[in-house]
């Protein structure tokens, strides 16, 4: 993402594409199939034997696509965490000034993905060395974040943390916070690679490549 092609190509789609404000989204009738068993609007709690854990690697459209193709994994919805104003909306949160993180909240099977993995992804598929900033993303609500749901997970993570800054040069600033109150994401947010990528820039040209380098086929 940070060669030159890339950086020309998104600057093209900088209205509409280049960003992960794309206010214009629209429900599509034929839900395109995922790896999920589960549509956001199904959800109710966390099954039996799965755990929970809340991450913020930029846009939410882009850590959705990733983990929604990961075995173990059961759900992944869109929302917003860490802020200080209730029920925030996307508008609210776009202006910067809300506290708010936009995460993924991903519900999994340890036994068949531990926690361990589950951060392994999240440290290969954004950088958490960059502060509140991913690619042409930019501003406190894209920053690197790790919320816990329990003390164990808060352990894992602490140890995967330090683990991870052996692959990079510069200091990792991702957050390590327990988990508060997770506000669900508009429902045009969800699941929305998978809808709108025959028709999205952002989707073609920053979310395709990084599933591609992730080596996941959609």
């Amino acid at each position: 993402m940070k060669s030159v092609a890339l950086s020309a190509l998104l600057s093209l789609f900088a209205i509409g594409a280049a960003s992960c404000d794309e206010g214009g989204a629209k429900k599509t009738t034929n839900v395109p199939e995922t790896k999920m068993k589960e549509k956001p609007e199904d959800k109710k709690g966390v099954p039996a034997g799965h755990e929970t854990l809340t991450l913020g690697a930029g846009c939410f459209w882009c850590v959705e696509a990733v983990y929604q193709q990961l075995k173990g994994v059961h759900s992944v919805v869109s929302g917003y965490m860490g802020g200080f104003v209730p029920d925030p909306t996307y508008e609210q949160v776009c202006q910067k000034n809300t506290g708010h993180v936009e995460v993924v909240q991903v519900i999994y099977d340890p036994r068949k993905i531990p926690t361990s993995d589950v951060l392994a992804w999240f440290w290969e598929l954004h950088d958490p060395t960059s502060k509140d900033k991913q690619g042409n993303d930019s501003g406190p609500q894209y920053r690197s974040a790790v919320f816990y749901h329990s003390e164990a997970q808060k352990k894992t993570s602490e140890l995967s943390m330090k683990e991870a800054q052996k692959m990079f040069k510069k200091p990792i600033v991702t957050e390590i916070r327990k988990a508060e109150k997770f506000y669900l994401a508009e429902d045009y947010h969800q699941n929305f690679y998978f809808l709108n990528r025959k028709k999205n820039g952002y989707c073609r040209y920053v979310i395709e490549p990084k599933l591609l380098k992730l080596k996941l086929k959609d």
